[in-house]
């Protein structure tokens, strides 16, 4: 039998540390090796215990879960599982930590926490089997800032003579490791890049507070999708939480829609929702870009856009943080081109340029 993943449980809340523990051991892939209240007693217990994956609550005392992550990840890196809470500045710290290096979130239940942990259970323990497959990464303090314009300034990125043109679209899908995999390549794309539909697994007002956060960073303008948006050149619309979102067409332009269906993959948000609708709709004048994740949202998805005539990309295995759904797509034939990540945006431009002053494709 492989050795069971050494897991620390670092929270200040008890009722949580023993919730979480119970929770995690009842899954023979993991061993609780120990839990702690605060960082302190965590940076402690993990030189005597050398866990292999921790969960890590946000709000603690004496030093907040951000400021130990920080330091984890820039001395000993290993892959974390954020515990979050559902409020305004729960999501924006999480959102922090994910750019820090943490791999995951989990959100605590609001009311009646040992019911809401108990039903969040399978979530849990599948995110903690994605965090015990990734590869932790040190600090995103120190990775190269934002390169947004100010807005309405013209772009300067290299390589864009017959860049604009309304008639190519941009669809991202990615999961697990994903916000930031985003936010690299969005950061890299111009003021006029394709206009640009994205889905990324993440609950309820964390996608908005994601695509207001990478609307600050971005050259594009960036905004959680809603019905009857028009996609246009600059502009990124993120799929809300629990809602699929699909682009139409609407005369020569496409458009958001958004619905609650049943969950696809376990997914609301979908990426292959968004995909086959990319298909159907947009055709050869679309490009397809699956980022990292676990599991194998996107993979048909992305493989009905390449049969409709897109251009497809996989991030590759050495860049991602969980190469699942990459993975998954390449095996199913469904990728033209397996690019590290820091190399998706160029090639990006590169295809988006040839393609801005094609006619656009018959609407279905």
């Amino acid at each position: 039998m492989d050795r069971q993943t050494r897991v620390l449980v670092v929270d200040d809340s008890a009722l949580m540390r023993q919730l979480l523990s119970a929770l995690i051991a009842s899954d023979p892939q993991f061993e609780v090796v120990g839990t702690a209240a605060d960082p302190y007693a965590a940076w402690e217990k993990m030189a005597r215990l050398r866990p292999d994956v921790l969960t890590l609550d946000v709000e603690m005392p004496r030093m907040d879960g951000l400021a130990f992550l920080e330091k984890l990840m820039r001395l000993r890196p290993l892959p974390v599982l954020m515990v979050s809470s559902l409020t305004e500045r729960g999501c924006a710290v999480t959102l922090r930590a994910l750019e820090l290096g943490a791999v995951d979130f989990v959100t605590k239940p609001k009311l009646d926490v040992q019911r809401g942990t108990e039903a969040m259970a399978e979530q849990i323990l599948e995110k903690l089997r994605a965090t015990a497959l990734a590869r932790p990464r040190r600090s995103g303090a120190g990775r190269p800032g934002p390169t947004a314009s100010p807005a309405g300034a013209p772009s300067t990125a290299p390589g864009l003579a017959g860049w604009r043109g309304t008639h190519t679209l941009l669809a991202i899908g990615a999961s697990t490791g994903g916000t930031e995999a985003i936010r690299d390549v969005l950061t890299a794309l111009p003021a006029d890049a394709p206009g640009t539909v994205i889905v990324q697994h993440m609950p309820e007002h964390f996608t908005r507070s994601f695509a207001e956060r990478l609307n600050q960073q971005c050259r594009m303008h960036v905004c959680e999708a809603h019905s009857g948006a028009r996609v246009l050149p600059g502009h990124a619309l993120i799929a809300p939480g629990n809602q699929h979102l699909e682009i139409r067409r609407s005369g020569a332009e496409f458009v958001a829609h958004l619905h609650s269906g049943e969950p696809v993959n376990r997914h609301r948000p979908a990426v292959d929702v968004l995909f086959h609708s990319v298909a159907r709709h947009a055709g050869r004048n679309a490009l397809g870009v699956l980022l990292t994740g676990m599991g194998a949202d996107g993979a048909d998805g992305l493989l009905a856009m390449r049969q409709a005539g897109a251009h497809t990309l996989a991030q590759d295995e050495a860049s991602c943080v969980v190469f699942g759904m990459p993975k998954e797509a390449i095996a199913r034939g469904a990728v033209a081109e397996v690019l590290p990540l820091e190399r998706i945006a160029p090639a990006l431009l590169q295809r988006g340029a040839r393609r801005a002053d094609a006619p656009p494709a018959a609407a279905k």
